[in-house]
């Protein structure tokens, strides 16, 4: 744990003239350090319990969106926990320029499911969805996409100048409030509930509230592990219940065995520009949010936090977190993101060595691999899953919200606020105005993060206000 009050040191690095900034720490093995096996085993457990359930949402949320089959779901939940283990190591080990060196878990992330379920609609065809066309135009937009952050992570010190904390503010406050809408989709029921006519039941959104208030319940524990796993806990009391009520269709599959064999591009190529410069503004918010992901989670590490070695540090896991995206999508998994939650873990246990990580990324990687993993979770009812994906999202959205008010609120902030929020949420209430517009324009402007998130960025640099 980082004692409250930082201390500076001067240390000697290769250059002796240059200062980094170091902190004192209670951790109880260092960056390098490699723990006894038995407490490595029990620090990655705790890690694999605060992402678990995070990992596999998205894949669950989007084809819940997207209608797809139980199969084709549980084949993306395994690839999602495949390629987070693969991400992960490449983050804690660091392959060249590529990672950040630290315990750094990577996992799918929830920022992008609006333009990827945006991507997937393009495989519209007769009123129904074609899952390996829409996967097609998901999977090539992520991959193409991913070059904008790895491009930033180059540039990065510039970017800062554009992406300030008032735009990711707003951006994150609009992701959060546009997944909303998949969030509360998912407690009516789904699309299965949609089309049997039993959408908005009482049983649908009684098991929902259940998830819901089960949560809430475990997490104002003072018991950290309680809290630590009220997700997880919800989740399981949900399908309990739901089991009980007949919602859980076990005999809709009979194949458990076997193993996955990921095979890149599985659903082959389906190129969409529109769909690109979607998720490419995602990735360039997300680099921003990695900068401040990895600078925590040196801070709690013990590791400087300015210079040279930050800052290669820095740049190289926002190019990791850029190229592991570019793998997920060649894997046929969403893109990868830092985990913030696992800097918090870090300080729990008082284990910040990078080793840690490879206990955590060998145990995704195995889980991705076997199919009856993926396929119980792709079990469980939408419903279920509303209750516990609802409070994530108004969770993502009070972040953003405590981003902004982190920051000065004058004339300017007030009037890029109004536009951003204007326009993003705009589109999402009513996407019928965009019907006249050219295709490629109405692809691009459907999604509110990517309209409001392009007003931000522009009211931001073109407003020029003196107070």
């Amino acid at each position: 744990m980082i004692n409250s009050q930082h201390q500076r040191q001067m240390t000697t690095s290769t250059k002796p003239q240059e200062p980094i900034l170091h902190h004192q720490t209670d951790l109880i093995y260092g960056l390098h350090d490699k723990p006894q096996l038995r407490e490595a085993l029990f620090a990655a457990l705790q890690h694999l319990l605060a992402i678990f359930v995070a990992i596999i949402t998205p894949p669950l949320i989007i084809s819940n969106a997207l209608s797809f089959d139980l199969h084709t779901t549980g084949f993306l939940v395994s690839m999602s926990l495949f390629v987070s283990g693969v991400a992960t190591f490449i983050q804690c080990h660091r392959i060249g320029p590529i990672g950040t060196g630290l315990l750094c878990i990577q996992g799918t992330s929830f920022s992008f499911i609006g333009p990827i379920i945006g991507a997937g609609m393009l495989g519209m065809i007769g009123g129904k969805i074609d899952t390996e066309l829409a996967l097609a135009y998901i999977f090539t937009a992520c991959m193409f996409a991913s070059v904008v952050e790895m491009f930033v992570s180059r540039i990065l010190k510039y970017t800062q100048k554009i992406i300030t904390p008032l735009v990711s503010g707003i951006v994150v406050t609009l992701i959060g409030m546009s997944l909303i809408k998949a969030g509360i989709n998912a407690c009516g029921g789904g699309a299965a509930a949609e089309a049997n006519g039993t959408f908005g039941s009482l049983m649908n959104l009684g098991l929902a509230a259940l998830v819901l208030f089960a949560i809430i319940f475990f997490n104002r524990s003072s018991n950290k592990i309680l809290r630590m796993s009220s997700i997880v806990l919800g989740l399981a009391i949900g399908c309990v219940v739901a089991y009980f009520l007949d919602m859980i269709p076990l005999d809709a599959t009979q194949d458990y065995g076997g193993f996955n064999i990921p095979i890149p591009f599985k659903y082959g190529f389906r190129f969409d520009i529109s769909a690109i410069i979607s998720l490419g503004l995602v990735y360039l918010i997300t680099a921003i949010e990695a900068y401040g992901d990895i600078t925590a989670n040196s801070l709690i590490s013990g590791e400087p936090i300015q210079g040279r070695t930050f800052e290669k540090r820095a740049a190289g896991g926002i190019l990791a977190d850029g190229f592991n995206s570019m793998v997920a999508a060649i894997f046929n998994s969403f893109p990868n993101s830092i985990f913030a939650q696992n800097n918090g873990m870090i300080q729990l246990t008082g284990i910040a060595s990078r080793y840690v990580g490879y206990y955590i990324a060998g145990a995704l990687i195995l889980l991705g691999l076997f199919p009856a993993v993926g396929i119980v979770f792709s079990l469980i009812p939408a419903p279920v899953l509303g209750g516990a994906t609802l409070l994530m999202f108004g969770t993502v959205a009070a972040a953003g919200i405590k981003i902004i008010a982190a920051t000065k609120i004058n004339r300017k902030a007030v009037l890029v606020m109004a536009i951003s929020f204007s326009l993003g949420l705009s589109v999402e209430m009513v996407p019928d105005i965009l019907n006249q517009m050219p295709e490629t324009i109405r692809n691009i402007f459907s999604s509110g993060i990517t309209t409001g998130g392009l007003a931000a960025i522009l009211t931001n640099s073109l407003i020029h206000i003196k107070d």
